[in-house]
């Protein structure tokens, strides 16, 4: 009997389904077509770096784009090397607009064990926060148009419809984190337009000390993370982040808002006053507005001028 229940157990163990550690990083990043080079050795989880893009070593020009425009890099790059030929080495960063302006004051940053010490040659975020950056950028141009949505986990489990049911028990959050997210100002400008100063309350001061809702650090990848691992039900994003997620095949949905309760976003492009290549820098600034940079962010759900 004891080598019958032995065997019993084997049986199992070995018809029980195992998470291998691929399925557990299932949605990890990078979700854009990564470089070619000679090896890839992404490893998600372990060794993977998505918002730094291109080529560092003896870079002929240096972007650093306000982050949720991740999706947009490939191809932008591409195109202009296309355009200006004589640029083929070009490194670009898409960490929160904060971030990268701590960076550009400070002059470096470190991320792991790697320390970047690149000085950016073009710039670009939000509206805001340009103009807090005039010190340092010259040349300023408005080249594309955001608008907020809610992004939820495919066929909307928790009935999501608006930004008032992000206030309600039980609805876990993903919430950029204000101290450094551009986008959490515009959101919590929205939840006033929504359901005035009590909504926000609830949502950022009542959920956070409860739990419920997260504030992450880097949004534009950890909102869609947690709604895909199950750990957040809802997060406001800009609507491009929600498009494309959708577009890629992944298990997320868009919720749309109603214009009453939206705020739009301005992105500006500024060339940095100590640029290192300066020529390069104002090429990328023409070509941004060209018909063939307008059509790269439309296609990834931005509107533009």
């Amino acid at each position: 009997m004891k080598y019958v229940l032995t065997f019993i157990l084997i049986l199992l163990m070995a018809s029980t389904p195992r998470q291998p550690f691929a399925q557990a990083h299932r949605y990890d990043p990078p979700w854009n077509t990564p470089p070619k080079s000679a090896l890839n050795f992404t490893i998600p989880g372990v060794d993977n770096v998505p918002d730094l893009y291109g080529d560092i070593n003896n870079a002929q020009l240096v972007i650093f784009f306000a982050g949720n425009q991740y999706m947009c890099v490939g191809d932008l790059i591409d195109a202009f090397k296309r355009k200006y030929p004589q640029y083929q080495r070009v490194f670009a960063e898409t960490l929160p607009p904060g971030i990268l302006a701590q960076q550009i004051e400070g002059g470096s940053i470190t991320i792991g064990n790697l320390r970047i010490t690149l000085q950016a040659d073009v710039y670009t975020a939000g509206k805001s926060r340009m103009l807090q950056m005039l010190p340092y950028v010259t040349d300023t141009a408005t080249y594309a148009f955001n608008k907020l949505a809610i992004m939820v986990a495919k066929g909307n489990p928790k009935h999501i419809h608006n930004l008032n049911d992000l206030g309600k028990p039980g609805v876990r959050v993903s919430m950029p984190n204000p101290e450094w997210e551009g986008i959490a100002k515009r959101i919590e400008e929205a939840y006033i337009k929504a359901g005035g100063d009590a909504l926000k309350k609830t949502i950022m001061v009542q959920k956070v000390q409860n739990g419920s809702t997260y504030l992450t650090q880097i949004h534009h990848r950890q909102t869609p993370m947690r709604i895909m691992y199950g750990e957040s039900d809802a997060g406001p994003v800009w609507y491009s982040e929600a498009f494309y997620q959708q577009s890629i095949g992944h298990p997320i949905q868009l919720v749309t808002l109603p214009e009453s309760q939206n705020v739009h976003a301005v992105y500006m492009a500024g060339l940095l006053k100590k640029a290192p290549h300066a020529q390069a820098g104002k090429d990328f600034m023409q070509f941004l507005k060209t018909d063939t940079a307008k059509a790269i962010y439309r296609k990834y759900g931005f509107t533009t001028p």
